[in-house]
């Protein structure tokens, strides 16, 4: 999927249509390391240690092909920054492509 670099379209910081730069952001956000919950939060409270059955840190059996990731995808995301007021709009709904281009 091609993708150009600016496009027209309307900014509601404007409110007008204005010439918009668009810039291809990566998908999903990344995962905090001391988030309630987290592995490592979990390690640093020792509950990976000691004898006995580790449950959640044990060995684990090798994934099966029908556990394995399916989507060979991923869904773009775009920003789009106004080139008047230089604010930027963020769109989350994007195609899913093999691989995303800016001409």
């Amino acid at each position: 999927m091609k993708i150009p670099k600016t496009t027209n379209r309307y900014c509601p910081y404007c409110k007008k249509k204005t010439e918009q730069k668009i810039k291809i952001v990566s998908t999903g956000g990344k995962r905090g390391t001391l988030t309630r919950g987290s592995l490592s939060r979990a390690k640093k409270r020792g509950l990976n240690r000691g004898i006995g059955n580790k449950g959640k840190w044990g060995s684990r059996p090798a994934i099966s092909k029908f556990k394995r990731k399916t989507k060979t995808t991923k869904k773009t995301n775009i920003m789009y920054t106004c080139n008047e007021c230089k604010k930027s709009k963020y769109q989350k709904k994007g195609q899913r492509a093999g691989k995303v281009l800016q001409e």
